[in-house]
């Protein structure tokens, strides 16, 4: 008799337990629910949103050396021979995933101060008919890629490139150029300005 009292006593309390439980998971997920509404109204209100978390802010000076910007912060360019990087271009090979076409492919890709914009080419052999990329304006973020969301090649090597339009996955040779061209990239991510 004690014990069926005993368990009783248990299974009222579980039966508590489990009751509280479920009150606070509907709680929060109404929170959560309002939130997204707020967050949602603020967008279509015209709300910025906070500036992202960069390392360096786009730099506009005429006089900028791209290539002391980027030694200064560490990088080892003349050991890093997938990257050629002058005062004002970087020029190297990466590999691209496809916009429509989900496929990765090889393209000689051109960082150019002068022109103020990153284009990518069939080869580094035909540098006048480029096959897309953006201009500084629209380059919004610069991150590496450590969610994912498809099969790169090289998942430890890929990063990603934010534009208003779309968001490029790339892919670079090494870790060392993944991180000298993530550093150049963000000095002419122009499409920061809306965050600052």
């Amino acid at each position: 008799m004690v014990e069926h009292l005993q368990f009783e006593e248990e299974h009222r309390k579980r039966e508590e337990l489990e009751r509280k439980l479920h009150d606070e998971s509907l709680r929060r997920e109404e929170l959560v629910l309002n939130q997204v509404k707020i967050r949602e109204k603020s967008f279509r209100m015209g709300s910025k949103q906070a500036r992202p978390l960069t390392r360096f802010l786009p730099n506009r000076s005429t006089e900028f050396d791209l290539r002391h910007h980027v030694e200064v912060n560490g990088h080892n360019v003349d050991n890093c021979h997938h990257v050629n990087l002058t005062k004002t271009t970087c020029r190297g090979m990466m590999i691209k995933m496809g916009g429509r076409i989900k496929t990765w492919r090889k393209r000689w890709f051109v960082f150019s101060r002068t022109k103020r914009s990153f284009l990518y080419y069939a080869s580094e052999k035909d540098e006048s008919r480029p096959k897309g990329g953006m201009y500084f304006q629209a380059i919004q973020e610069v991150y590496f890629d450590h969610l994912r969301p498809h099969k790169s090649p090289n998942p430890n090597l890929t990063f990603c490139v934010k534009t208003r339009e779309r968001t490029y996955f790339l892919v670079a040779p090494s870790p060392e150029a993944m991180r000298i061209w993530m550093d150049v990239i963000v000095t002419g991510a122009e499409g920061y300005k809306e965050f600052i």
